[in-house]
């Protein structure tokens, strides 16, 4: 059964994680960390948000991310981020097995749970 779709309301911070599909590696080398940082740059100022902190682990990624009420909403922002970083590690290492799935996001906490 598919999950309920998320209510991410605009101007929330929202603490996101991002992990690879079986938990497996998808950061091999210095160069898909920077791929990542240069398309978190790319979205960014594509989608306005406002992007407070991030952590890249060899296996998954938190954000702590806020749409901002003239950009993107957050699904928009992620299917992009996910998406293009999935496209960039097919590339390179070949098509391997769904890496991200597109990416198992979760919705950690927001600024009103804190």
């Amino acid at each position: 059964m598919p999950r309920t779709a998320r209510i991410a309301p605009k101007a929330f911070v929202f603490h996101v994680l991002t992990r690879g599909n079986n938990k497996q590696t998808v950061f091999k080398d210095d160069e898909d960390f920077k791929e990542y940082v240069d398309i978190l740059r790319k979205y960014k100022a594509k989608y306005k948000h406002k992007l407070y902190h991030y952590v890249l682990m060899t296996n998954h990624v938190h954000l702590v991310i806020e749409p901002t009420e003239d950009g993107g909403e957050l699904s928009q922002i992620m299917k992009g981020i996910n998406l293009s970083y999935a496209q960039h590690f097919k590339r390179k290492y070949g098509n391997v097995n769904r890496i991200l799935t597109i990416c198992d996001n979760r919705i950690l906490t927001t600024l009103s749970d804190v």
